[in-house]
């Protein structure tokens, strides 16, 4: 008989990722055999005992790894309360459940990945992981030297917050616009608008062309599909076992 701890079952079944099902635990909301839950570390035999999330019977579906291309005009959750599309509508073609890593804004289009495995999820949304993530910034203006050593250096945002130093060069100029390629290892909400703001361009369309290396390439707006091996091997290696080394 295998037991494994609660919030790694809740994980491995793409409900919530390690750390949200800490979350769900703690706050009574998971039952083991019928009786509500709340310590951290409980073990469970996922093929014997009875796990429920609000309710739901939870099971562990084998790992999933997907890459997706989010359009513009999509919530980048599963669910919206507006009525908006969401990433459900691509995501229903996988008879897997899945959950999203991370976000993209509304507008912004590109690159996601998705899965059901809540290790990964979190190593790869870790503050201190150091993911890059690459966009391609269309900016009002011409962007000038000095604006991109500010970007490249780090800017203030309207919070008092500093950006790190990003990776930053430019794309192409037009008259009235500037096409910019930042990279950033950190992500804070709606950064590279926040970014453009900070230096007197405005953002005007935004795309995530890379996240921790994967890219879009070959998906159409809405398409989705498995992590190649290289790719998913290239994830593990790079990003979920050094993660594992820290938190030992």
């Amino acid at each position: 008989m295998s037991r494994e701890r609660l919030q790694k079952v809740i994980a491995a079944a793409g409900i919530a990722s390690r750390r949200k099902a800490e979350a769900l635990i703690t706050a009574g909301r998971v039952r083991v055999n019928g009786k509500v839950v709340t310590e951290l570390g409980t073990k469970v035999d996922p093929r014997e005992d009875k796990v429920e999330v609000d309710g739901r019977r939870v099971v562990a579906d084998p790992p999933m790894y997907l890459v997706l291309h989010k359009p513009r005009e999509m919530v980048s959750t599963l669910d919206d309360p507006e009525g908006r599309p969401t990433l459900a509508d691509i995501l229903k073609k996988v008879h897997v459940q899945v959950h999203p890593v991370g976000r993209l804004d509304y507008h912004t289009s590109g690159v996601m990945l998705a899965t059901n495995d809540g290790t990964m999820t979190d190593a790869l949304l870790r503050p201190v992981g150091g993911v890059p993530k690459v966009y391609l910034a269309k900016m009002q203006g011409r962007v000038d030297v000095e604006a991109l050593d500010a970007l490249r250096n780090g800017v203030v945002l309207d919070d008092g917050r500093k950006t790190r130093p990003a990776d930053v060069f430019v794309e192409r100029s037009e008259p009235t616009t500037t096409w910019v390629n930042i990279t950033l290892k950190e992500g804070m909400n709606r950064q590279v608008h926040r970014m453009g703001d900070a230096i007197g361009h405005r953002v005007m369309r935004l795309v995530r062309l890379s996240f921790a290396g994967i890219t879009a390439d070959g998906l159409r707006p809405g398409e989705v599909r498995e992590l190649h091996t290289k790719e998913l091997d290239q994830l593990k290696k790079k990003f979920l076992n050094p993660a594992k080394k820290r938190t030992r």
